[in-house]
C-alpha cells in the first residue's frame, strides 16, 4: 500500500548543511542525498535550514502528486546515518553544554560540525 503525502512528509530525510565559498556566492546551503536536486540556501545556516524544510515539503509534494515514486530516507545510500562514538568525559560534557547553549540535541551540534568539517574539505 502506498504511503501518504503527509506520511513522507514526516519521514526524517537524512541532509547535509555547508557553508558556501566566497566564489560559490557565501552564505549556506543545505543538500537532500535522497531528494535528486532538493536543496536550500540561505545567509545565515538558520535560514538555509528553513529554506531547505520548504523546499523537502514541494519536492516530495510535487513528485507524489505527479504519481512518482517517493525515496524512503537513506536510500541514497548504504550507510545507516548511525555510529557509537566513544569520547573522553571532558569532550562529552563540552558538546553537551555546547548544544543546550545553541538549543539543539547533541546529536545536531555533532553534525553540524561534522558538515562544517566536510564543507571546509570540499572548498578546499
Amino acid at each position: 500500500m502506498r504511503k501518504t503525502l503527509n506520511e513522507y512528509l514526516k519521514m526524517p530525510y537524512p541532509f547535509l548543511v555547508r557553508p558556501l565559498s566566497e566564489a560559490e556566492g557565501g552564505g549556506w546551503i543545505v543538500e537532500f542525498p535522497d531528494l535528486k536536486n532538493c536543496i536550500g540556501t540561505g545567509e545565515t545556516e538558520q535560514e538555509a535550514l528553513q529554506d531547505a524544510s520548504k523546499a523537502k515539503a514541494a519536492w516530495l509534494t510535487a513528485a507524489f502528486e505527479q504519481g512518482g515514486t517517493l525515496p524512503e530516507p537513506g536510500s541514497s545510500s548504504k550507510f545507516s546515518g548511525n555510529f557509537a562514538l566513544r569520547m573522553p568525559k571532558s569532550l562529552h560534557r563540552w558538546v553537551m553544554e555546547t548544544a543546550a547553549r545553541e538549543g539543539v540535541s547533541a546529536n545536531q551540534w555533532v553534525t553540524h560540525l561534522l558538515s562544517m568539517a566536510k564543507g571546509k574539505q570540499n572548498s578546499v
